[in-house]
């Protein structure tokens, strides 16, 4: 497999650190509101990610934190005159819903950054005592002047990021770039004991410290948004490598920004959406399709035409599906004949393209291409006339459900039972185009049509199936 290292600039062969094993670290949420459509991109991105590499054997630990401290959080508790411990666990609570909602698995462990104090004072502390952050009066700042290779991540020099910062008015720091690892408590504010007094983490020094206690000082895969490269991810490094002398991560993957309407989310233009609110409209499946659909470095454009279009694709799948179903109802088990044994070959050929799409840095958008070349063969190659071999139809049924898996996709198991008085109408149905009474065979038709249910004749009887609305 190849990934694109955004720390190389260029698509490398992924080797892991310990063969057969994957320690992979994504950024999660700040838990003081519902999580937006941008946040939901990277979720979606490296769920998928961790998921293939399972797929191919791997054995990952997938660690994303919560950050569960920060001034956003101090701010929204504020507001709402709870404390921030209690807003944390609440949008704890409902970020899991949502992700649930859309295909997200829990990460093998979701660390909370209140939760890993210790931790966080230790990497400070070092970081002290090696001679790369300073305190002042309770405020300890990293120099980032000590660290020859800051801004390698994000390909800027010093100098540069110098003179595009914003000058904050701060007595304290000796430099602009320098940044807070540990703040001094303010009045009112949650905060731990330190070696520098009572205060709180900063937000890069969480991700670092969490990355080192549960995964190690270098990992495998970094991930997070295209946002995080700077400061967060340049921070990160800096800290960590400055930290234990080693290389933090051996890849950086960045997912592309996402765009409503063809412009920036922001609350000001009134097009900034939750999760939550779309899940009002469209079926997390369908959000989780879109987020897939292109290539996740490249920017993504949400929009209500472009959901309707992955709404429909699901549905096509979906009806391939429940197609396939009928037929393995109606399928022999015999040997396959030349045209289907031809068939199972363009399942091979199409498993293999899947492959070698998410192969070339995770591809996902050709990926699905090949789930779909499955759906186009399987049309044109199983009869609806005659009876199928048995092998192929579900070769072809449990491929859609493997790639499908993969990607988080077309999992769901649909309700296929009708009642009784539904089942009696097509027994009547079928009494009366065997006795050729066309009147009372339509008649019926439209009785159960109205009852919310589509009647299809085949060779192999009738198919049935409720109408989408």
């Amino acid at each position: 497999m190849k990934i694109y290292n955004t720390l190389t600039r260029q698509k490398q062969e992924f080797v892991p650190i310990n063969k057969g094993e994957v320690k992979m670290y994504s950024c999660g949420p700040t838990v003081y509101d519902y999580f937006h459509i941008g946040n939901a991109r990277p979720f979606i991105v490296f769920d998928t990610m961790r998921r293939y590499l399972e797929y191919q054997g791997y054995k990952v630990t997938f660690v994303q934190n919560f950050t569960d401290i920060d001034d956003k959080m101090i701010k929204r508790a504020n507001e709402e005159g709870i404390t921030v411990k209690e807003l944390g666990e609440r949008f704890i609570a409902e970020y899991f819903k949502d992700a649930q909602a859309i295909g997200i698995h829990k990460a093998t462990i979701h660390p909370k950054a209140t939760e890993n104090i210790d931790a966080i004072i230790n990497v400070v502390k070092k970081l002290v005592d090696n001679g790369y952050a300073y305190d002042v009066d309770g405020n300890v700042y990293f120099s980032t002047k000590k660290f020859n290779e800051y801004g390698k991540l994000s390909k800027q020099p010093l100098e540069d990021l110098e003179a595009g910062a914003r000058i904050d008015v701060n007595e304290h720091k000796k430099d602009v770039m320098d940044f807070a690892l540990w703040k001094k408590q303010k009045e009112g504010e949650p905060a731990w004991e330190s070696p520098w007094g009572m205060g709180r983490p900063g937000w890069h020094i969480e991700c670092s410290a969490m990355v080192n206690k549960y995964l190690g000082e270098t990992i495998d895969i970094h991930s997070g948004g295209q946002d995080l490269i700077f400061p967060h991810h340049e921070n990160e490094i800096a800290q960590s490598e400055c930290a234990n002398g080693k290389p933090f991560a051996n890849y950086w993957m960045h997912n592309g920004y996402i765009n409503i309407n063809n412009q920036k989310m922001s609350k000001s233009l009134g097009n900034f959406f939750t999760v939550r609110d779309i899940l009002k409209k469209y079926d997390g499946e369908v959000v989780r399709f879109f987020m897939l659909s292109a290539h996740y470095r490249n920017p993504i454009n949400f929009a209500d035409t472009l959901m309707e279009q992955a709404k429909s694709a699901v549905e096509r799948v979906y009806t391939c599906i429940d197609n396939l179903e009928f037929l393995l109802q109606n399928s022999e088990d015999r040997e396959l004949t030349d045209s289907e044994k031809e068939y199972s070959k363009t399942l091979d050929d199409c498993k293999a393209k899947f492959i070698a799409a998410m192969d070339d840095d995770l591809n996902t958008a050709d990926a699905i291409a090949a789930i779909f070349d499955i759906v186009y063969a399987s049309n044109t190659a199983l009869s609806n006339e005659n009876k199928n071999a048995k092998a192929i139809v579900e070769k072809t049924l449990d491929l859609i459900h493997e790639l499908g898996g993969v990607l988080g996709l077309f999992q769901k198991t649909q309700e296929k039972s009708i009642d009784a008085e539904v089942e009696e109408l097509i027994e009547k149905r079928n009494k009366a185009r065997s006795e050729k009474n066309w009147a009372e065979a339509d008649a019926i038709r439209d009785k159960i049509k109205a009852m919310n249910i589509e009647l299809k004749d085949t060779p192999m009887g009738v198919k049935w199936n409720y109408i989408s609305e």
